[in-house]
């Protein structure tokens, strides 16, 4: 019996190894909560600041408060990495939750992102960059607000610089119903895409607003606090969350995507050309080196295969190597020799 080879428990190692990579990649850092009630174990991933408390009754965490500075606030418990712009990694991650918002002038709420530590204010743009994605039932001519019933995106200042009208997809923030939300940011794109809908219904295809931009040139490499906010601006008035799903996706740099600007390819032809050759060429090295390192796995494992099967080889014990039968031979002669004296005869 062929003993095991090493290479067999090196190569399933490996394989392994990857696996676990690629499954860690996937699962790091994400979660989800249906409800906020007595069972939840929420405070496993996420912590409570400012007014922020659990309502019981309807199992949910209620956020209120005047103004933004005395707003209570949702936010994961672990800052996240966004990776940078080399070849180590960038982050994707999406973030859904059902929440409802109070009648007439019951402010809003925000998804924010922050450097890790300004929790705060993480609205106050005299210390840091943030940024915000408001859905404001709240017109504020302060802010520059267009109506009582929109989403906006707000990068280091809460004036918003991108606004979608919530009445274009035939829903009211201020109503009082339960409604989802979903925000994904995907960095292969770079872009955030925000949906809206009633409970129940299904992910609308179509996003309520899109911007785009680059999260991981923003902070810089630091980590970024992630969370939710009230907008109140009304402290009679309370939103609440009832439920809260973050996942976050890991992937290598080199798996991306570079997405293309028809407008700067318009205006820096030239410069995005020349850009693209660079990239094209990292990418053909970039396979070259994986191309190569893949062969010369392949090639171990084969040889590795071969070792094996040569090792189980039969091979036949020298006790059993046919020798020719003498008996025979002496039958043949005397035969032979009988044959020969009746032919003289």
């Amino acid at each position: 019996m062929a003993s095991i080879s090493p290479s067999r428990d090196l190569m399933a190692f490996l394989l392994l190894y990857f696996c676990l990579q690629a499954w860690a990649a996937d699962s790091n850092g994400s979660f989800s909560f249906k409800n906020f009630g007595e069972d939840s174990n929420f405070t496993s991933q996420l912590v409570l600041y400012g007014v922020a408390k659990v309502d019981t009754g309807s199992s949910s965490i209620q956020l209120s408060g005047s103004g933004v500075t005395g707003a209570g606030r949702i936010a994961l418990k672990n800052p996240i990495d966004l990776g940078d712009t080399g070849l180590r990694k960038k982050v994707s991650f999406s973030m859904y939750y059902v929440f409802s918002l109070p009648g007439k002038n019951g402010g809003g709420l925000a998804f924010y992102m922050v450097p890790g530590g300004y929790l705060l204010n993480p609205f106050d743009e005299r210390k840091h960059q943030f940024l915000a994605i408001e859905f404001d039932a709240f017109k504020d001519d302060k802010y520059g607000d267009v109506n009582d019933n929109h989403v906006g995106v707000d990068v280091d200042s809460l004036v918003s610089v991108k606004v979608s009208n919530v009445s274009s997809i035939h829903l009211e923030l201020n109503s009082g119903e339960k409604l989802q939300a979903w925000i994904d940011y995907e960095a292969s794109s770079e872009r955030f895409e925000v949906r809206l809908s009633n409970l129940g219904a299904d992910r609308p295809v179509e996003p309520l607003l899109i911007y785009s931009m680059d999260l991981s040139k923003m902070w810089e490499g630091m980590d970024v606090s992630v969370g939710v906010s009230s907008l109140s601006g009304n402290s009679s008035h309370s939103c609440n969350i009832y439920s809260l799903r973050f996942e976050l996706r890991t992937v290598p740099q080199w798996m991306h995507s570079e997405p293309l600007d028809p407008n700067e390819f318009m205006h820096k032809g030239e410069e995005v050309r020349d850009s693209r050759r660079n990239h094209c060429a990292l990418k053909i090295l970039t396979a070259l080196i994986l191309g190569t390192g893949f062969g010369a796995l392949g090639a171990f494992f084969i040889l590795s295969v071969w070792t094996v099967l040569g090792k189980r080889r039969p091979v036949v014990p020298e006790e059993y190597d046919v020798q020719p039968d003498e008996s025979e031979y002496k039958k043949f002669s005397v035969s032979a020799d009988k044959a020969g004296e009746d032919g003289i005869k």
